[in-house]
């Protein structure tokens, strides 16, 4: 068993950090071999380069504007994760309330973010807090409906197992549909927490007085294509960390959701 584990442990490194890095790789040369190999100007693709170049330009801006967007999204994506966590919950204790609320959150959810965002700007005014909104929007409807599916989706077996054993009621919700739901909760908190950058970045472009979202309209405005894109790259990486992190998370948490999947 040690040898095997021991074997193991290479493998798993590759597979979880080894392959997303060859995956990088791999997206940046193509990248790159596009620009030089067509000849694109800088103006409409710039490459790699012209990208580092470009953040060695400003990268005291570029640090603190990307400081602004992932604060915007940590925020708004925690106020989303608890509060749609607990509507799920209330959802799921009451079908009455189920059936009477999830058709209007179905249709508020149908609603463009884009097209409320200027709304926003008018009800709230200036600052953070519109943006915040936005993520919060983005974000709560996807953790609202993993974690009903996941609060619905108990096997009935594992009902009746816990009924035999004359298990209370919370008793039953907490150690057995929760604990069965976690897996498809962390699915919503990953789905969410690479939109809670999407609905940042709309706060931005609308109100571009700060973030990474307000530098991609400023360099648009100069033709800056390289700082547009310093700008992306940076998006790029704090949604990948920011998802990693979750994964991490639901790993620590779950760590039995791995073995029942695999």
């Amino acid at each position: 068993m040690t040898g095997t584990s021991t074997n193991s442990r290479p493998h798993r490194l590759w597979s979880d950090a080894g392959l997303p890095l060859l995956g990088a790789v791999l997206a940046v040369g193509i990248w790159w071999l596009t620009a030089e190999l067509f000849d694109i100007s800088s103006f409409f693709l710039p490459a790699p380069p012209d990208v580092v170049d470009a953040f060695l330009r400003l990268p005291g801006y570029l640090l603190a504007e990307s400081w602004v967007t992932l604060l915007e999204t940590v925020v708004g994506f925690g106020i989303a994760a608890s509060t749609g966590l607990l509507v799920a919950l209330l959802l799921a204790v009451s079908r009455t309330v189920e059936r009477m609320t999830m058709p209007l959150m179905a249709a508020v959810n149908a609603v463009p973010k884009v097209a409320l965002a200027p709304l926003l700007l008018v009800w709230m005014g200036f600052g953070p807090e519109p943006k915040i909104v936005m993520v919060i929007l983005v974000c709560f409807f996807p953790i609202v409906v993993s974690t009903m599916a996941g609060l619905t989706s108990t096997p009935s077996d594992l009902r009746e197992l816990v009924h035999s054993l004359s298990a209370s009621w919370w008793q039953t919700f907490l150690k057995v549909r929760l604990a069965w739901a976690l897996p498809q909760i962390f699915v919503g908190l990953k789905v969410a927490i690479s939109l809670a950058i999407i609905g940042a970045i709309i706060g931005e472009v609308v109100n571009p007085d700060r973030g990474l979202g307000a530098v991609i309209v400023s360099s648009g405005n100069s033709a800056d294509t390289p700082l547009a894109f310093a700008a992306l790259t940076l998006l790029a990486l704090m949604g990948a960390a920011l998802f990693y992190l979750v994964v991490a998370v639901e790993r620590l948490l779950v760590p039995w959701a791995r073995a029942i999947t695999a």
